[in-house]
């Protein structure tokens, strides 16, 4: 793989267009543990969502989270390419961040704002997810303030229970939304629970309720541009509910929301963490190896040192998992430390001091799924993308 770029947030960035006033430095060595994130398999991905997606069908990329640990820029550049109406995130602050960056698309903030944020969602010309009258009162006051008319997407509560009206009470909302001159009711929109199940029961639930709603706006003659409702699960399983637009965050990164939701051929992950080989340390039956005593070796074992920990968003276990290294499976070995892991590659005789290793990803024939790393984790592949820290470079290659 040749990199074609630094770091995203972490490594020393250069403005190539600003003239030099001296040389620059020398950029710095990476760090022997880091993070690939494959352009090429990123655009690809969104070729292969919008040849699946009905053609009318319009995609919401979310690339909350930096991009749910991919990078927010680097995903929002690749989906506004592949033709996305709009992007969105969780809070003001990375909303603000892409502006920052020079990204003049649609944003929608999906998250709740304060009244203090409301003025600058306004300044910076973003959408805003509402949901109570006091917020509705308050963005339409700080947009005629400005004298803008600010675009809103009002947020149903169909059954998470998390944001939103609830869909019983959404009309008198609308009519509150509509009497303000200073804004536009431009969206309407749900949330599944449990949309990437094989039981979708209560997805189907919630889409009544969604439609109830709809059919309500449609009986008092109001159209909004946007209705949406599906999330990565609700566009591959739920063709039903995909609506005007779709929001879709995980799906492009080339990881399915479960192991039982429709596949997509072609599809490849993004994300790719890496480290090399920094110490290898040859041990006796009876010695241990690492924080507690945790693992003892039966017999004469070869253990390589990996410079990545739990501080970098590596699962803390002792004795599961591993990483691949010269297309094998090194089992991790004792407890994983703050800043090391220790792996047994007494059955890779070729494995040497800095040779790579992938902790996620994919060597050869071999590949370690979100999945596999999410189970170390007791938890979901969500979970697993976005907890790795920030001093670990993200490194944008192509193949």
């Amino acid at each position: 793989m040749k990199p074609t770029d630094a770091s995203l947030s972490v490594m020393e960035r250069y403005d190539a267009a600003a003239e030099p006033v001296e040389p620059a430095p020398p950029r710095r060595p990476l760090r022997p543990a880091w993070i690939e994130i494959n352009i090429r398999h990123l655009r690809r991905n969104f070729e292969i969502v919008n040849a699946f997606k009905p053609r009318h069908v319009q995609v919401l990329a979310v690339v909350k989270d930096e991009g749910y640990g991919h990078g927010a820029l680097t995903v929002g550049r690749a989906a506004l390419d592949a033709g996305a109406a709009c992007l969105g995130v969780a809070t003001l602050d990375e909303a603000l961040a892409l502006r920052e960056n020079g990204l003049d698309a649609p944003i929608l903030v999906l998250g709740p704002q304060q009244q203090a944020e409301l003025p600058w969602c306004v300044r910076h010309a973003l959408t805003c997810a509402v949901q109570d009258a006091a917020q509705v009162k308050a963005l339409a006051h700080a947009a005629a303030r400005a004298r803008q008319r600010v675009p809103v997407h009002l947020k149903l509560n169909t059954g998470m229970n998390r944001y939103g009206i609830r869909w019983t009470e959404a009309l008198s909302l609308v009519e509150l939304i509509l009497a303000q001159p200073s804004l536009e009711l431009q969206g309407v929109f749900s949330h599944f629970a449990m949309s990437d199940e094989a039981d979708k029961s209560f997805a189907l639930l919630q889409l009544e309720r969604f439609q109830s709603v709809l059919a309500q706006l449609a009986a008092r003659g109001i159209h909004v541009k946007y209705r949406h409702l599906c999330n990565s699960g609700g566009l591959l399983d739920l063709p039903q509910a995909h609506f005007d637009m779709v929001r879709i965050g995980l799906l492009p990164l080339g990881v399915y929301p479960s192991r039982v939701c429709r596949r997509l051929p072609g599809l490849e992950t993004v994300m790719t963490v890496k480290a090399r080989i920094a110490s290898i340390q040859e041990i006796g039956p009876g010695e241990t190896v690492g924080y507690g005593l945790r693992y003892t070796a039966p017999n004469h074992r070869r253990i390589a040192v990996l410079p990545v920990g739990y501080g970098d968003g590596f699962p803390r276990v002792r004795n599961q998992g591993g990483a691949l290294i010269h297309g094998r499976c090194a089992p991790l070995v004792g407890g994983v430390a703050m800043d090391a892991l220790m792996v047994d590659i007494t059955d890779i005789p070729e494995a040497g001091l800095w040779d790579e290793a992938v902790l996620l990803g994919r060597q050869g024939d071999a590949e370690i799924t979100v999945q596999d790393v999410a189970q170390l984790k007791n938890s979901v592949s969500y979970d697993v993308l976005t907890g790795w820290r920030a001093r670990l470079p993200r490194v944008r290659v192509t193949e």
